[in-house]
């Protein structure tokens, strides 16, 4: 289990985007290339000597095989504490969930949103800082920068470890615990929404739904909040296993993508709600009998009835939407007289919103 120093040159396309790093698998599976990519996101960091990552993705093609490499490198850079999701899978929610909970130091995501998963389709790998939220510019920049003058990498050399098994175990000096991916996602829920209130309303034979996880990372969510907590009926959760490769169907939650889902929502007998989210669990889209919802105008509808939700009944400090997003929610801002506020895309600028409490509900 010694720790290997390996020699390598820089790759030329390693700057993130607002969403980290995307490119083709095989492009991810050249000699160094994901390993180039870790080591100068950890080189990047304060010293991360005794601090605990959490590790997850969406479960596309590779997922398992960088978590793999991530928790080697890890071990070898003196992390102390590795978080994994079972099966390696944690929506980019659940991470934030994960990160924020047991006060981590930052997460890595494995995830290319939306994009088509498989062995010749799209992988992406991001950083979450220790707010759960992602790398501000300051780091990725400083990533990019590692980038492009790195000459090696630490790994350690040892077998692969299992992350199919809730539990704890060691891989050289790091502690890592693998956990179901679900169980700490599911109780924020909890503690955040009227469960009781979503239950009654599930109970009642009048009233159906239906979610489409389109074989990405939030079919395991929906089944265990919708189905088993709430008391949805069984088959609530259409395309609800998480494949390697989507089922070869594009996870982008709208009308041209959730083909199956629009299908039925837009039939004879059509439930009273639709809902269907995005590889990674970040986006989603709702639809009623016969009718679509501008994703836009999702913030707008929150913010509006935002006294219901237990956890936010007191009032919100503020909003924030993204530039491209509907002027919807201003509207409801300025009625409840709070602040809104304007940001680039990219989820990361709404972090210093929410950490200065200008802000408690933000979209895009």
């Amino acid at each position: 289990m010694a720790t290997v120093i390996v020699t390598t040159t820089p790759f030329n396309d390693q700057r993130p985007g607002t969403s980290g790093l995307r490119k083709k698998v095989t492009t991810f599976q050249q000699a160094n290339y994901l390993e180039n990519f870790v080591q100068s996101t950890f080189n990047a960091l304060d010293d991360v000597q005794g601090k605990t990552l959490v590790v997850g993705g969406d479960g596309r093609f590779y997922n398992e095989q960088a978590i793999q490499i991530i928790l080697k490198m890890a071990a070898a850079n003196g992390f102390s504490r590795a978080i994994v999701g079972q099966n390696g899978l944690l929506s980019t929610p659940a991470a934030s969930c994960v990160i924020r909970k047991y006060k981590a130091f930052g997460g890595i995501i494995l995830s290319a949103s939306h994009n088509p998963a498989g062995p010749t389709e799209d992988f992406g790998i991001k950083y979450n800082v220790s707010n759960g939220g992602p790398a501000p510019e300051n780091i990725t920049e400083a990533i990019f920068a590692n980038t492009q003058t790195i000459s090696n990498y630490q790994i350690l050399d040892d077998s692969d470890i299992s992350i199919d098994v809730i539990g704890s175990f060691k891989l050289a000096d790091m502690d890592i615990d693998i956990i179901d991916p679900v169980t700490d996602y599911a109780e924020l829920m909890a503690g955040l929404f009227d469960f009781d209130a979503i239950r009654t309303l599930l109970s009642d034979d009048s009233f159906q739904m239906r979610f489409d996880a389109m074989h990405a990372i939030t079919g395991p969510y929906g089944k265990e909040i919708l189905e088993n907590r709430l008391g949805a009926e069984t088959g609530t959760v259409i395309n609800g296993t998480p494949l390697t490769d989507f089922g070869k169907g594009h996870p982008d939650p709208n009308l041209t993508y959730a083909k199956e889902l629009v299908n039925e929502m837009f039939g004879s007998n059509a439930p009273a709600l639709g809902a269907a989210s995005d590889g990674d669990g970040d986006r989603n889209m709702i639809l009623g009998a016969n009718f679509f919802v501008t994703p836009s105008d999702s913030l707008a509808v929150m913010a509006a009835n935002a006294h219901l939700i237990p956890a936010y009944k007191s009032g919100l400090t503020g909003i924030a939407r993204s530039m491209p997003t509907s002027q919807a929610p201003d509207r409801v801002a300025e009625h409840l007289g709070i602040e809104c506020h304007e940001t680039p895309t990219g989820w990361k600028f709404f972090g210093n919103l929410l950490d200065a409490d200008r802000v408690t509900l933000c979209g895009e």
